[in-house]
């Protein structure tokens, strides 16, 4: 049997043409979905990168993990590392592969390891309250 060469990925670190800041979060956020709280954090992280959204991060420690379900989909980004997906079985089709985490994160954004993020539209509310 021949094995494939691996494929090495393309690592880009932030700068002027892709930048890259990542803030704590002033306020509470909380996550929500089928009338369950997922996630409620005072320590969120607000990842802002070039024109993109801004993304609220949640460390793991404030997530309801059992809520969440692990699953075989996977991502790459250049400037972040791998990413894994889970899936909120509450939510239905709607939440599948709603939750996001880069779980060896490249050095330029290390701060994100042990956190978790959620796509706004697969959840019914990321709020941010006064802390």
């Amino acid at each position: 049997m021949t094995r494939k060469p691996a494929i090495e990925k393309p690592v880009k670190i932030p700068g002027p043409d892709h930048p890259i800041s990542i803030d704590h979060h002033p306020d509470r956020v909380v996550v929500i979905l089928a009338g369950k709280v997922i996630a409620d954090t005072r320590d969120a992280l607000t990842l802002k990168e070039a024109d993109y959204p801004e993304v609220q991060y949640i460390p793991r420690k404030d997530v309801d993990m059992a809520l969440l379900t692990r699953t075989e989909h996977t991502t790459y980004c250049p400037y972040k590392g791998e990413c894994s997906y889970f899936s909120i079985p509450v939510g239905g089709e709607r939440s599948v592969n709603s939750v996001w985490s880069y779980e060896a994160p490249y050095e330029a954004v290390a701060v994100l390891k042990d956190h978790l993020a959620f796509y706004p539209d697969r959840v019914d509310a990321i709020e941010e309250r006064a802390a």
